[in-house]
């Protein structure tokens, strides 16, 4: 099987710089460093509110990446109007509340109906591939492909968060149930949210994910040894 990708979300990174609206951290350092240690690829997550990431940020992204931005974005077309405008390899919609500390649950790709779908045309239109960010449930992966994206993101938000070895293992077979369903269905399976170096490895049983993404923890495991370090001590996680 081929050796799953690691995308690494520097949206943490920004936010470091907005809490004091600085100049630094500054993003294509950090772009830099984190595909030094070995990221495939380039997360982002532009939301409404504008929290982290800025408008500017995307191109300045883009430019310095050697590999390739995956644009994470709420699924309304004044985002998809962006992301088509500057052409990231891949987009992935999510939800969004406004309150919200970070996304919160999956996508209802259900309850979506035309307008999602018309999101999901304009960005496949524009070159862009698109995933949809989806708690573990077979009703929602089958209207992800019913509404035509190219890819799944699982949730592994619950996983991350279980109390005790049991309640991990529970939403870990809920996930790996899930992730076959898709690939069954045909759907590239990625996943993603609060995975760390502790909690990652179980993952490795399943040989048909095709993308991790990473992010608030090896910000945070940065702060032991760097960016580089960080990102390389998780690809040695995922047994990369």
């Amino acid at each position: 099987m081929t050796a799953p990708l690691l995308g690494v979300n520097i949206d943490h990174v920004a936010t470091l710089r907005q809490v004091r609206r600085a100049r630094y951290p500054d993003l294509a350092e950090a772009v830099a460093a984190v595909e030094k240690g070995g990221a495939d690829f380039i997360t982002a997550h532009l939301r409404e509110d504008r929290r982290h990431i800025q408008d500017a940020d995307v191109p300045v992204i883009m430019g310095a990446s050697k590999t390739w931005l995956n644009l994470e974005i709420a699924a309304v077309p004044a985002m998809a109007e962006l992301a088509c405008g500057w052409r990231p390899r891949s987009v992935c919609l999510v939800p969004e509340r406004r309150e919200e500390l970070t996304t919160e649950g999956g996508l209802d790709v259900r309850g979506g109906g035309a307008a999602l779908a018309a999101v999901i045309k304009d960005l496949q239109s524009a070159g862009i591939a698109v995933s949809a960010f989806v708690d573990a449930d077979a009703a929602q992966i089958d209207a992800a492909k019913d509404a035509g994206v190219n890819a799944i993101e699982l949730h592994t938000g619950a996983y991350a968060e279980a109390q005790d070895e049991a309640g991990a293992d529970h939403e870990y077979q809920l996930i790996a149930a899930a992730a076959e369903h898709a690939h069954a269905a045909g759907l590239t399976v990625n996943i993603g949210h609060g995975l760390t170096l502790g909690n990652v490895g179980r993952f490795r049983a399943l040989e048909f994910l095709v993308e991790y993404n990473i992010g608030h923890s090896i910000v945070c495991d940065a702060m032991r040894g760097g960016l580089a370090d960080a990102v390389a001590r998780m690809r040695a996680a995922m047994g990369l």
